[in-house]
């Protein structure tokens, strides 16, 4: 009898590491699963999906693009994934419904604080972006108590929206992408854009930096590459990646699915290694 199936969709996907990663945390266990990158492009995503479990999928991982569309396809969903309109994970049911999750905020807030080290309580936060990765994580950074959470786009309607969505006016606020220059620096700049995995360039004013900001990218790797890098310019105090992010979000699906969560640390450090 074949493993149970998983995978993770995205357009692109070649440059996903969450098939290993869940192979090492079923190791942790001795689960036999396999867990595969299925590429689908936007408008194949939907009809790929459900072709997906249709034929026995139990589980799926859901990253750029298809976080709105993934949690339009569910019939029921978590608190998380309804306050953002998006899900990075969808669960095949007993009764054949499915359900959709979002892991990205928690995931993100333990690695920042857990791992890391970075102190969220009382902070000016600057995110940039206001697609479903930004809506993935925005509440949580307000449910981590911080000062004030300044959402940037460059489609200024987007970042509207969203601070609209959250609904909390004293805290959140959504300037024009144009005022970058004129907003001073942050303790934390959260870069949340597309830009880096598409290979894009994003002009951002060295302005945002103080002597003890922090860069976090939710992307890794070369994706986070650019922005990192502008930090490091810039004068951060420190510059980090989202591949920790990614791990505890991994973690988090994996406990969904199986009912037991792994220790990410020794994933995390094996993966730093190998990228070192």
């Amino acid at each position: 009898m074949p493993p149970p199936s998983f995978a993770v969709f995205g357009h692109p996907i070649k440059h996903s590491v969450s098939p290993p990663i869940h192979q090492a945390f079923a190791e942790q266990f001795g689960i036999a699963l396999a867990y595969r990158a299925i590429d689908a492009a936007p408008p194949d995503f939907g009809a790929a999906v459900q072709r997906f479990f249709a034929d026995g999928g139990r589980g799926a991982n859901v990253t750029l693009p298809h976080k709105a569309e993934a949690f339009a396809l569910a019939d029921e969903h978590s608190q998380a994934a309804t306050r953002a309109g998006t899900a990075n994970v969808l669960t095949r049911l007993p009764s054949g419904r499915l359900a959709a999750h979002n892991t990205d905020g928690a995931g993100m807030v333990r690695d920042m604080t857990e791992r890391h080290g970075i102190a969220l309580r009382g902070k000016s936060v600057l995110m940039l972006g206001a697609g479903g990765a930004a809506r993935g994580v925005a509440w949580n950074l307000l449910d981590a108590r911080v000062k004030t959470l300044t959402i940037v786009n460059r489609s200024h309607a987007s970042a509207e929206a969203l601070a609209s969505l959250i609904g909390d006016p004293e805290r959140v606020q959504s300037p024009d992408w144009q005022q970058l220059g004129e907003l001073g620096h942050f303790d934390l700049i959260v870069h949340a854009t597309s830009a880096g995995v598409l290979g894009a360039t994003l002009p951002l004013p060295a302005s945002l930096v103080g002597e003890n900001t922090i860069g976090y990218d939710l992307s890794y790797g070369a994706a986070a590459a650019g922005f990192l890098a502008w930090a490091r310019r810039a004068g951060a105090y420190r510059a980090v990646d989202g591949l920790g992010m990614l791990l505890e979000t991994a973690a988090d699906t994996f406990a969904l699915w199986h009912g037991q969560r792994p220790q990410t640390e020794p994933v995390y450090q094996s993966m730093r290694q190998q990228t070192a």
